[in-house]
């Protein structure tokens, strides 16, 4: 089977914590003959995805190599800090940083933020995963600062967390490698923005608009307007009119017609 007789499929990569269904379940609805598979990758690995060419587009969290990519911000995550149930901190409802700068605090090294020195004392040692960090704080031995999915993407009935006023921030994005924007992608993208599958701005109808083009272009040279009947038989009345108004001045302006003997009187 040649590759232009494929079923077309399109693969949509996205980070932990990032939430799909609902665009899954509006592409399911408008294209039932292109499947839509998921694959989940950790946010260190998804930009060396989408350049190898596995997946066609991904929910990542900025930034991007945006000389590589094009990216359209969708949301940005509310950040959290993971603490023990019975930790002081969930006395309030919100933090500040200024708040960690006597805990210890788990830096993982699939860290999401883009910072190089998190508030508080460093723990021993950095865990490997969010998920090992999160293993180390309900042990006790520190705190942890990350994005509001992945506190419940990690959720455990002995822990909560409290919103870091403060904090960096992670925003979710629809990304993906700029040479390769296909009509797919074109497609995916109305659906993250919000188009109506009958948007004048989507690509069904782009091409809608093209194919019309070819069937009116003989209508695109302009045409000389008739004029009505009506003008048409009054304006060959003045022809002719001035026609015979012509002739008479012609003879007029010639010599004089010739007259005959005067009739004798009696």
């Amino acid at each position: 089977m040649t590759g232009s007789e494929e079923t077309p499929s399109f693969r949509l990569a996205y980070v932990p914590g990032a939430t799909p269904a609902k665009w899954v379940r509006i592409w399911n609805e408008r294209m039932p003959g292109v499947p839509l598979t998921l694959h989940q990758v950790p946010a260190a690995e998804v930009s060396g995805l989408l350049r190898a060419g596995e997946a066609d587009a991904g929910l990542v969290r900025l930034p991007v190599d945006r000389t590589f990519f094009s990216a359209i911000p969708l949301y940005t995550e509310t950040t959290v800090v993971v603490v023990p149930k019975d930790h002081v901190i969930t006395a309030a409802e919100e933090v500040t940083v200024a708040d960690l700068a006597d805990e210890v605090l788990c830096h993982p090294l699939d860290d999401v933020f883009d910072w190089d020195a998190p508030p508080g004392e460093p723990a021993f040692e950095r865990p490997a995963t969010t998920e090992d960090a999160v293993e180390l704080v309900a042990a006790g031995v520190g705190l942890l600062v990350v994005p509001q999915s992945l506190a419940r993407l990690h959720h455990r009935r002995d822990l909560t967390y409290r919103t870091l006023t403060d904090g960096p921030e992670s925003t979710v994005a629809l990304c993906w490698p700029e040479a390769a924007t296909t009509d797919l992608v074109e497609d995916f993208i109305g659906i993250v923005r919000g188009r109506t599958v009958n948007s004048t701005r989507g690509r069904q109808s782009a091409q809608a608009a093209q194919g019309s083009q070819g069937s009116s272009a003989s209508q695109d040279k302009p045409k000389r307007p008739q004029k009505p009947a009506s003008a048409k038989a009054a304006q060959a009345g003045r022809g002719a009119a001035q026609s015979r108004a012509g002739g008479a001045k012609r003879t007029q302006s010639g010599k004089p017609a010739k007259r005959g003997k005067p009739r004798r009187r009696a």
